[in-house]
């Protein structure tokens, strides 16, 4: 079967029929779960075991979008809530903790059958920027945030989930969410690849980004 090169969702916590139907014609390179879809863990699992079995691939990416902080899908009072970037980044042994907590994030990942997780985040902090993005970054410093990102790339690949590196390329210092609008940066391109640029630039190595 041809794999497509795209990720879709489903619209709850079990796949209907339509969507069965629509992922085995597809059969779509990867599935992505959002809240709507997260119940509890038997839940969680049936549905990442169900979409596998429809496309024919046991290695197939289920991603999820589990940071930490104000991101993250899985929750209390079946899952951990983990502390956002910025935190972590305070610790006194910084990248350590960085390195820890997404390996933690790794382990409860990989027992719902998520292999995929939309981590680390690599923009920077702006003060007066939208919050957006906010403490979601590990620092305003772009040496300081590669680091603490490749540390979380490494803690979730050392749990077996392959981390995706987001925003390219940056979104830090946006005014608006783009999520809502269209953000207009007025930075000269000198300036993007001295500060928001930087840290994707040092993480290019990685395998996956957004």
């Amino acid at each position: 079967m041809l794999i497509r090169a795209f990720i879709f969702g489903c619209a709850s916590t079990a796949l209907s029929d339509e969507e069965k139907c629509f992922f085995a014609e597809t059969c779509p390179w990867g599935l992505i779960l959002f809240k709507r879809n997260i119940e509890n863990p038997a839940q969680v699992l049936e549905l990442t075991r169900s979409y596998r079995e429809i496309v024919g691939r046991e290695d197939a990416p289920v991603l999820i979008d589990q940071e930490g902080g104000r991101v993250q899908r899985l929750g209390p009072p079946h899952w951990p809530s983990f502390p956002a970037a910025e935190k972590l980044a305070k610790a006194p042994d910084n990248v350590s903790s960085v390195e820890l907590g997404a390996r933690l994030i790794a382990n409860e990942l990989v027992k719902l059958g998520i292999n995929v997780d939309c981590l680390p985040v690599a923009d920077l902090r702006f003060p007066g920027a939208h919050d957006v993005i906010g403490d979601r970054a590990y620092a305003d410093d772009p040496a300081r945030v590669a680091k603490c990102a490749r540390a979380a790339a490494e803690g979730l690949l050392a749990g077996g989930v392959l981390p995706v590196v987001k925003h390219i390329p940056g979104h830090g210092r946006a005014l608006a969410d783009s999520h809502h609008e269209l953000p207009k940066v007025t930075a000269s391109r000198e300036e993007l690849d001295r500060t928001d640029f930087e840290p994707f630039r040092r993480l290019a190595d990685l395998p996956v980004a957004m």
